[in-house]
């Protein structure tokens, strides 16, 4: 039985050396398989080449061919998932803010402060559709503060080169916003020149030979809900006078819902240049909510319609009583302005309206404009009892009359034309 064991080991040995040796010898055989002969000689000499089947080459050839297809093959056309975005290809960059930046917390500081601002002449605008406006318009950006890539995407791109783009924590926005509902934005421009901006087209084709003059006008809600009203009148400009509230104080420009983008404002104006910016020939006409003691003198239907405020009435008549102790004699320290209906016909020349504030009415200036030119005092009529009319809707009143009257003119005209 031993004896039969051990021929059996012997045997193994060998068997395997064989199997290894057939594996090499198989791999070789089937290298030379894969191989297509070129020629083939025969024991007696002869030579016989073989022809390559249609469309085949050469490796080395075959090889040159394909490099040769592949630099003049066009590149194939990305999926529309992977292909670049507009905004990508422009190539713009943006930061993303570190924490502890203090970008933000410093523009922010310079931006809502007038003395800052006028100073460094920069403006804070936010929201996508006031950004929007404000580019069209022609305002140059510096900077935009963004939470949220998509909202950098919807502005122009051609307008964001040259832009610092900062990418910061929505919080961060929200800490700094004046909106109840931030929208992720916020843009810092610089103040604009209301002589190199480009104003929507359509609102120059309805502009109306109808200026607006402000004059201290303080409260920021009502100077944008003013602004607002003079553009879509077509107001040709408005004027703002010193002590008026800056108009591009963050809450006179979310109340003006872009209005700044499409009428020109000229501010901080003295009341000595206002006439320069006005056309030839305008008259000035001024509405007093006030009612002074002189504007009751001239016409008792002021007082019946309500528009004399008694407590104004009672300063002005002390201060005639003052004057006339002093000098003796009654002092003429009032211009001598006629009053009529704000429905009467104004605007057979070129009009401009002057609005004053709530608090303390129009100015002395603005009365001495008014009958340097041959204006007037324009009557809203209101209910006894109601001291004066808030200023933007006294302003929406006389600003849309005068597009009436206009309107009604151009119609006059064109009739007559049309008879002859």
């Amino acid at each position: 039985m031993a004896a039969l064991v051990r021929p059996a080991r012997f045997v193994v040995r060998p068997l395997l050396q064989v199997v290894q040796a057939w594996d090499l010898d198989a791999r070789r055989w089937v290298r030379a398989l894969r191989r297509s002969p070129v020629k083939v000689v025969f024991p007696s000499g002869e030579v016989v080449e073989r022809k390559r089947a249609p469309g085949k080459q050469p490796r080395k050839a075959a090889s040159e061919a394909s490099a040769q297809e592949q630099r003049e093959k066009p590149p194939l056309e990305e999926s529309a998932s992977h292909a670049p975005s507009t905004w990508e290809e422009s190539g713009l960059r943006y930061d993303k803010a570190y924490p502890g930046d203090r970008r933000l917390s410093s523009v922010m500081t310079i931006v809502k402060s007038r003395p800052f601002r006028e100073k460094q002449g920069k403006i804070l605008l936010e929201g996508r559709r006031l950004i929007t406006d404000a580019l069209k318009a022609g305002a140059v950006p510096k900077m935009f503060f963004f939470s949220r890539l998509e909202y950098l995407k919807e502005l122009p791109v051609d307008k964001l080169k040259g832009v610092s783009l900062i990418k910061v924590k929505f919080e961060d926005i929200k800490d700094w916003s004046d909106l109840i509902t931030p929208q992720g934005i916020m843009g810092i421009f610089a103040k604009p020149d209301h002589v190199k901006m480009a104003y929507p087209k359509t609102q120059l084709q309805h502009s109306l030979p109808l200026s607006l003059i402000c004059d201290n006008l303080r409260d920021p809600g009502n100077l944008g809900t003013i602004l607002r009203s003079a553009a879509g009148a077509g107001c040709s400009k408005v004027l703002l006078t010193k002590g008026c509230v800056d108009p591009w104080e963050p809450k006179v420009l979310r109340a003006g819902m872009g209005a700044h983008f499409q009428v020109p404002i000229i501010n901080n104006l003295e009341w000595e240049t206002v006439p320069n910016y006005l056309p030839p020939d305008t008259r000035v006409y001024v509405a007093d909510n006030c009612g002074l003691c002189a504007q009751a003198q001239m016409s008792n239907k002021a007082s019946d319609h309500g528009w004399v405020s008694n407590q104004r009435l009672l300063k002005f008549q002390k201060y005639e009583e003052e004057e006339d102790v002093e000098t003796g004699a009654s002092q003429d320290w009032l211009p001598d302005v006629e009053v009529q209906s704000y429905d009467s016909d104004w605007t057979e020349a070129p009009a401009a309206v002057v609005i004053g504030g709530e608090t303390n009415g129009v100015s002395l200036e603005s009365l001495q404009l008014a009958e340097s030119t041959g204006g007037k005092r324009l009557l809203i009529p209101v209910v006894p009892g109601v001291d004066s009319l808030n200023s933007a809707m006294a302003a929406s009143i006389l600003l849309f009359e005068g597009k009436r009257q206009l309107r009604g003119r151009a119609e006059h005209l064109s009739r007559d034309r049309s008879y002859h």
